[in-house]
C-alpha cells in the first residue's frame, strides 16, 4: 500500500496558517506538520510506503502560485490512499475527532472508520464519527481513497493540551488505523 499525506494548510503558516488557539498560539499548520511526519515515521517502520507528505494550500492548478496543487501531486504518485491531517475549530467549547470521507459505503467510509477509531481509543477523544463531504476540495479531487482527519478542535481547552502535548499519540493512531484498513 502506497499513502500520501496532506499536513494542512499553509507551510510555516504563510499565506494560511489554518485555526489557531489565541489563548496559547498554538497553530494548526505547526501541529498537522508534525504530526505527518510522525504518522510518515510510523508508516515506514510498519512497511508501508509513503509516496508523499505535502503541506500546502494550493488545491487548484494555477502556474501563479508557488506551492505544488496537492491533489495533483497526489494523483500522480500512486498512492492508494490519501490522508489530510486538520486541527478542527469552531466555537472554543466544541470538542473531539471526526473523520470526513468523500461519501457513505466507500473505501473511504472504511478508511475514515479506522483511522477515527484508532484517534479515540488511543486519546479519549469525544467521537464525533465519521462524516461525508463531497465538496471537500481533497476529497473530491484525488482519484485514490481519500480522508480528512479532523484530529480534535485546537481552539478549545479540552482538546489543545491533546493537540500541543500528546502530538506523538495522534501520529501513532493514524499509523494504526492506516495499517488496520490496510489488513481489512
Amino acid at each position: 500500500m502506497k499513502v500520501f499525506l496532506n499536513p494542512g494548510h499553509s507551510p510555516n503558516g504563510i499565506p494560511d496558517p489554518g485555526a489557531k488557539n489565541v489563548r496559547t498560539g498554538l497553530r494548526e499548520c505547526d501541529v498537522t506538520k508534525n504530526i505527518a511526519d510522525l504518522v510518515e515515521k510510523y508508516l515506514v517502520a510498519a512497511g508501508v510506503k509513503v509516496v508523499g507528505n505535502v503541506q500546502s494550500d494550493n488545491l487548484y492548478y494555477d502556474s501563479d502560485y508557488p506551492q505544488p496543487c496537492v491533489c495533483a501531486e497526489a494523483n500522480a504518485s500512486g498512492a492508494d490512499i490519501f490522508v489530510s491531517i486538520h486541527c478542527n475549530a469552531f466555537d472554543c467549547e466544541a470538542h473531539g475527532t471526526e473523520t470526513y470521507a468523500y461519501a457513505s459505503g466507500g473505501e473511504g467510509e472504511k478508511l475514515a472508520g479506522c483511522i477515527n477509531n484508532q484517534i479515540v481509543d488511543a486519546l479519549g477523544t469525544l467521537d464525533r464519527g465519521v462524516k461525508y463531504r463531497p465538496d471537500y476540495i481533497v476529497l473530491k479531487h484525488t482519484d485514490m481513497t481519500a480522508v480528512l482527519v479532523e484530529t480534535a478542535f485546537i481552539d478549545g481547552d479540552i482538546d489543545e493540551p491533546l493537540l500541543r502535548e500528546r502530538q506523538d499519540d495522534f501520529a501513532r493512531a493514524i499509523a494504526r488505523g492506516i495499517t488496520d484498513y490496510e489488513n481489512l
